[in-house]
């Protein structure tokens, strides 16, 4: 988008359909490819648009998939009810930007939620090539196939021209104030549309096409699944030929602390848990999220902590691990990945911590930016053998997953 303007550029996902064709007990958008959703890997393509300001999802009322979901870390995410149809759903969603500030000049791309395959390129060539229209328009895939009309009984009535005959794709960019306008009055019309750019045709508009990738596919039949899976199938082996990341990595992590001569707490996964003593250390201690910490790093190829937040710098005494954390999943985060599972062991003689392995989950879910589902933290004594046993110190393991979209 030109930067000179004052318009910002919004993505609308509607994911409130339930997908009766895939007939898989879910709806489509919520089954898996590799570790992650369909819907997630969706919303990663469009997070990492810098462009795009924020993206509004459209779920179902009471939808009870979207909570266990992680969105992208550090791009605003929310979500409207939608509704009965597409347009429905599209239309509350143009309202909620409406009520969240954005203005009627702003752009709004609006994408299927169950398109996982868009590409970065297709996207950004979109937002490219319409910054300067007027109206707007959609991305697409010129008809390559022979196409029959096909009577009722199933026999050949025409071969149909296919010049000037294009398949629409999905993102559809478009003015937030035309496109509400055009909804609405389709909808008072009694008019349905089946897409943005079909409601902007019917209120006088002629949407340009971009020209996109046939693999920019909807999954909509388990055939559909099976081909995305094997489209992000190739491209991991693509990057790997290349030199680049696998679609999954995994890191590991340990730290270890003695305990110090005086105290009354110490701090493990976040949480400040009462003991006789503390944790001698440069930080404030936290061996759970330095183990973690140096998993993320691991996995991503960033060296470890100690690189990052050396002992040597007198800004990081006391420092809070939790804010460490935080600037590691950043740093995760812009060379690409995103953090998809961790588990933790943590190996202390005493303090108790069960009592307190919930708040840990629930802190560290949010430090790290996905569902407490996916945040697993044990804790285990050493049956009084080595330092631990001696009540010397404490330990901590971690093992991460992280993802590559």
């Amino acid at each position: 988008m030109n930067p000179s303007r004052d318009t910002r550029c919004w993505a609308v996902v509607p994911a409130a359909g339930i997908g009766r064709r895939m007939a898989a007990g879910v709806p489509k958008q919520y089954l898996r490819i590799g570790a992650s959703t369909v819907l997630e890997w969706t919303l990663a393509v469009l997070a990492r648009e810098p462009r795009i300001a924020g993206i509004m999802v459209a779920v179902l009322a009471d939808d009870p998939w979207w909570p266990s979901l992680s969105p992208p870390v550090g791009r605003s995410v929310e979500t409207v009810t939608g509704g009965a149809e597409r347009a429905d759903s599209v239309l509350n969603a143009l309202r909620a930007l409406k009520v969240r500030g954005a203005d009627d000049a702003d752009w709004v791309l609006v994408h299927d939620a169950a398109r996982p395959c868009l590409s970065g390129d297709d996207l950004g060539r979109l937002i490219e090539t319409l910054s300067d229209d007027p109206i707007g328009g959609l991305l697409g895939v010129p008809v390559a196939d022979t196409i029959k009309r096909v009577g009722p009984a199933g026999g050949v009535e025409a071969t149909v021209d296919r010049d000037g005959l294009w398949r629409a794709l999905t993102p559809q960019m478009f003015r937030l104030g035309a496109l509400t306008t055009a909804i609405e009055s389709a909808r008072a019309a009694g008019v349905s549309v089946t897409d943005e750019a079909s409601a902007m045709e019917w209120a006088g508009h002629r949407p340009r096409i971009v020209e996109g990738s046939p693999g920019n596919i909807k999954i909509t039949t388990p055939d559909d699944m099976t081909l995305a899976r094997h489209q992000f199938v190739d491209e991991a082996g693509r990057r790997a030929r290349e030199g680049g990341g696998t679609m999954q990595r995994t890191g590991f992590g340990y730290d270890a602390h003695r305990f110090a001569e005086d105290g009354d707490a110490i701090r493990l996964g976040g949480v400040d848990i009462p003991h006789e003593r503390g944790l001698a250390a440069h930080s404030d201690g936290d061996v759970a999220i330095h183990a973690l910490c140096d998993a993320l790093l691991g996995a991503a190829a960033l060296g470890d902590i100690g690189r990052h937040f050396p002992d040597t710098d007198p800004s990081y005494r006391g420092a809070d691990s939790r804010e460490l954390l935080r600037v590691v999943v950043e740093r995760v985060n812009e060379a690409g990945y995103r953090v998809v599972n961790a588990d933790l062991t943590i190996v202390a003689q005493a303090p108790r911590l069960s009592p307190h392995i919930e708040d840990m989950r629930e802190r560290l879910a949010a430090d790290l930016g996905v569902a407490r589902e996916r945040i697993n933290v044990k804790a285990t004594t050493t049956e009084g053998m080595g330092f631990v046993g001696r009540r010397e110190g404490i330990a901590s393991y971690a093992v991460v997953s992280i993802v590559h979209p």
